[in-house]
């Protein structure tokens, strides 16, 4: 199962799980970078409400799971209704991707990806944007998958020196990336061809979920829409597939390269 990825064993916990109350105020109290808090579905008594006080403070992501869920998490130990999933590295602000930019004297290059949930494909491109000379990735706090263990193991240590920012709000944020001069591309169906796209200026590339692609509201504030046509019976590329191939033609049309003629 997907959900298995970050497991030694299935008699063992989440490689990256803290479990029980007084672990995960423990982790939240010395500054542990953590990505997810998860809490027993209708269990809020005292404890576990500040503990959700505390993750609130420092922008945690809070999720709610069912006991069998939580009891997969810990492998069988007394979670006390409470898990918190570790993030590989704690995450960046949007100033931290615009100074990496302005310290290479580079335009802005920026990755949004809309509601990824698989840890492979976040992996996958957080690894593709590193090696493309992307600035940062940006990801929403729900709906996503964060800086797993699994993220961390398939962006083959790209993650420790690519930038990966949380927003709370996704279209608000592609709001403020305007108002910075960002244009911004969403790879999504019936747009414009990759390779009729001019991506030579500051830009942010939106990559939509593996289900759904890019959400409407993403969509209704992107400057361009651009595709990548298929030929065979299936409609759409995996992801990261896509994001590696608009990734490396932006890296073109940044160093000046030009394509060969037929």
């Amino acid at each position: 199962m997907k959900n298995d990825k970050n497991r030694d064993s299935s008699d063992k916990p989440f490689r990256d799980a803290v479990i029980g109350r007084n672990a995960v105020n423990e982790a939240l109290r010395s500054g542990r970078a953590i990505d997810t808090i998860y809490i027993q579905r209708g269990i809020r008594t005292g404890s576990v409400l500040q503990l959700i006080a505390k993750a609130r403070e420092k922008g945690i992501a809070i999720k709610e799971a069912d006991v069998k869920k939580l009891d997969h998490m810990s492998g069988g130990q007394n979670h006390q209704g409470i898990s918190a999933i570790c993030a590989v590295k704690d995450f960046a602000q949007l100033e931290d991707i615009f100074a990496l930019a302005e310290g290479r004297q580079e335009l802005p290059f920026v990755i949004i990806c809309d509601e990824l949930e698989d840890p492979h494909n976040l992996g996958a491109i957080l690894r593709t944007a590193e090696c493309a000379g992307a600035h940062g990735v940006i990801i929403p706090k729900r709906r996503s998958v964060g800086l797993t263990y699994s993220v961390g193991k398939a962006s083959a240590g790209a993650v420790e020196y690519m930038p990966v920012v949380r927003v709370t709000n996704l279209p608000e944020t592609i709001n403020g990336l305007k108002e910075k001069g960002l244009w911004i591309y969403a790879a999504d169906m019936d747009g414009k061809p990759w390779y009729e796209t001019d991506f030579s200026g500051p830009l942010a590339l939106i990559i939509g979920s593996e289900g759904n692609g890019v959400g409407r509201l993403v969509k209704e504030r992107s400057d361009f829409i651009v595709s990548l046509p298929v030929k065979g019976k299936i409609n759409s590329l995996n992801a990261s597939v896509a994001a590696g191939v608009i990734c490396y033609e932006i890296a073109r049309q940044r160093s000046g390269i030009q394509s060969v003629n037929p």
